[in-house]
């Protein structure tokens, strides 16, 4: 990753409110990048994106990508030249709830945003940001790679199976080698970090039971998932993006961003990590007795394929992933600005490609 090629580039970016969006901005603006957000409001209360004033720091636009003509105005006025896509309905359970709106959003919104920049001759490069749980899962015990079929048990994991053949069809019609758009798909394992708020998500629902000083209750201590700090798959997406830029359509396909295999821990294990690395030692996590949906027990992803071509690495392993969120944690309950934390944990990320 090349940290000065973002100095004044265009980047339009769905899904800025979110907490991996929030993320991205704060670092794409610290590269100097010129970048417009497009997104519903934040759907936490915190948020990265009210905590850290990001609306201040970007063009923003509150929109819904299952509104293709806003969509495609909001793209058309900003002429950007490279789109990252990460705007969906990212939550399992939820999913079960909601399947309409889930498939509307994550499917129907990645169609909409690729028919926006059809429209869109200044655009170079896009990203679609799907997940790891794309994959048709087996339960394996080695890591899905790029070609492996796309599936999904619940209808979130299935919606983004979809978008990412959404993604393949349109890299197939429209964004060829006839076009001057090169698209690709990016697919991370389960995401963490500081500034994450959201409902029925492992560290977020910790964080809260901590604070209150009640034990988590854990639904599936034994699920084994690929953790990786949110920085990590941006590294990835600004990355490829990047490639894609210079070098069109030899990197427009899907690719994984996950961690090493030594950090695609069982849920009670990372448990048992946070809590060794929580301030006191009056925090302790109980197994959840009731029934639960369907989630898969097993999910890895082989990266390898990123580390050859792309030149791609994960650098915090799980462990430092972990105090950071922790740090992060306690400096916002001490009251810290928070813009600030965040930019010094981005920086110090960034020292890998300095050094």
């Amino acid at each position: 990753m090349n940290l000065t090629f973002w100095n004044g580039k265009r980047v339009f970016i769905t899904g800025h409110t979110g907490f991996k969006g929030g993320w991205t901005v704060l670092w794409l603006k610290r590269l100097g990048a010129i970048v417009k957000g497009y997104a519903l409001e934040p759907n936490t209360k915190p948020s990265l994106y009210d905590i850290a004033n990001i609306s201040q720091e970007i063009e923003s636009q509150i929109g819904d990508v299952r509104d293709l003509d806003i969509l495609k105005n909001s793209i058309l006025d900003f002429k950007p030249e490279i789109v990252i896509h990460m705007a969906a309905q990212p939550l399992v359970r939820a999913s079960y709830n909601d399947p309409v709106t889930t498939y509307q959003t994550n499917v129907m919104g990645t169609v909409n945003l690729l028919e926006a920049v059809r429209a869109c001759d200044s655009v170079k490069a896009v990203v679609n940001v799907t997940t790891d749980k794309c994959y048709k899962n087996n339960e394996w015990v080695w890591g899905y790679r790029e070609n492996e079929p796309m599936g999904g048990h619940d209808p979130y994991s299935n919606s983004k199976g979809c978008s990412e053949l959404v993604t393949s069809a349109y890299q197939q019609s429209f964004f060829n080698d006839l076009s001057s758009v090169s698209l690709a798909s990016a697919r991370a394992g389960n995401v963490i970090g500081g500034g994450d708020w959201s409902d029925d998500r492992l560290i977020p629902d910790a964080l809260k039971a901590f604070d209150s000083g009640s034990p988590l209750i854990v639904r599936n201590p034994l699920a084994t998932r690929p953790w990786q700090h949110v920085l990590e798959p941006v590294s990835g997406y600004l990355t490829l993006a990047e490639k894609l830029y210079f070098s069109g359509n030899e990197f427009a396909e899907g690719w994984n961003f996950g961690p090493n295999d030594e950090d695609t821990k069982p849920v009670g294990e990372v448990m048992d990590s946070l809590v060794a690395h929580w301030p006191n030692n009056n925090i302790s996590w109980e197994l959840d007795q009731h029934q639960q949906p369907h989630e898969a027990q097993l999910l890895k992803l082989d990266i390898s394929k990123a580390k050859s071509r792309l030149h791609w690495h994960p650098q915090w392993d799980l462990t430092m992933a972990l105090k950071s969120i922790v740090e992060w944690h306690h400096f916002w309950l001490d009251g810290r600005n928070m813009k600030d934390v965040t930019l010094e944990q981005i920086k110090s990320f960034e020292k890998q490609y300095v050094e």
